[in-house]
């Protein structure tokens, strides 16, 4: 009996904050909604201040308040997590009031939208390309802003996600035993980030897959495929002296050595 009677007391209190926010909503005094627009803000229900800006912005078009609040707009499904329709909201201030003091922040925060939209390293990484776009973008045309440090920071964070999305693939092809898939993507990877921490260990792996597409092909093929590892192993050394991998290369070297000894 108890249960129903919290449940009843529940649906009255929901409905009865339902029928009031109704009742702001279809208020005709403008001010009153746009007052109420942003204690709404305030206090985090952005879902009732986003439906009370959209409805009041008609209305402070061209009054001095009008940049105020639509900023307000954008950020209220910024925090909602709406990152999407942030973005478009970021996007058509910077064209409203391109001469805004806020405009540069704004810029920086629809780039960062998309940075909020970025997925993990194994899906589609279009929104991650678009970040580091956009970043870039902010910080070309506003060099001396105190964010320039922190879309740096972004472009890094996704420049390592497509790193390990371009890893994940090239280690995929070469479980699969797809060995010359392999020592091409991992070949493209030591290629992409030279200034990688890991560039020493994806050359190595472009050389053991070679290696391997080299060992598993026909004996009619294998003295060129072979040469190419031969091949991989000198920009090896050319590029890692100093590397710790280098005494791994050179197993690799004198394992095809020996086998173009027997092609001879």
């Amino acid at each position: 009996m108890n249960r129903i009677l919290v449940a009843f007391c529940v649906v009255l209190t929901f409905g009865s904050c339902t029928s009031k926010f109704q009742q702001i909503l279809k208020n005709k005094d403008t001010d009153f909604k746009v007052k109420m627009a942003e204690k709404y803000f305030q206090e985090k229900k952005y879902s009732n201040a986003q439906q009370l800006f959209e409805s009041v912005m008609p209305f402070v078009k061209g009054t001095p308040r009008y940049e105020e609040l639509y900023l307000q707009f954008a950020n209220s499904y910024y925090y909602d997590n709406d990152y999407q329709n942030a973005e478009n909201l970021f996007k058509t201030f910077v064209e409203y009031f391109p001469n805004s003091p806020k405009t540069e922040d704004v810029e920086y925060m629809r780039a960062y939208t998309y940075y909020k939209r970025s997925p993990k390293a194994e899906l589609d990484q279009t929104t991650t390309n678009r970040t580091i776009q956009l970043m870039q973008a902010f910080i070309d045309g506003h060099p001396t802003s105190p964010k320039v440090k922190d879309a740096t920071e972004v472009i890094e964070a996704c420049h390592a996600k497509l790193e390990k999305k371009d890893f994940n693939t090239a280690s995929l092809y070469y479980n699969l035993a797809l060995y010359r898939a392999a020592a091409i993507s991992y070949g493209l990877l030591s290629d992409g980030y030279p200034d990688s921490k890991k560039s020493d260990q994806y050359k190595l792996l472009t050389l053991k897959a070679y290696y391997m597409f080299a060992e598993n092909s026909f004996v009619d093929k294998q003295k060129e495929r072979f040469a190419k590892v031969i091949l991989e192993y000198n920009d090896f050394v050319d590029r890692y002296s100093e590397s710790p991998l280098v005494a791994e290369a050179k197993k690799i070297k004198k394992q095809t050595d020996n086998y173009l000894n027997k092609l001879k």
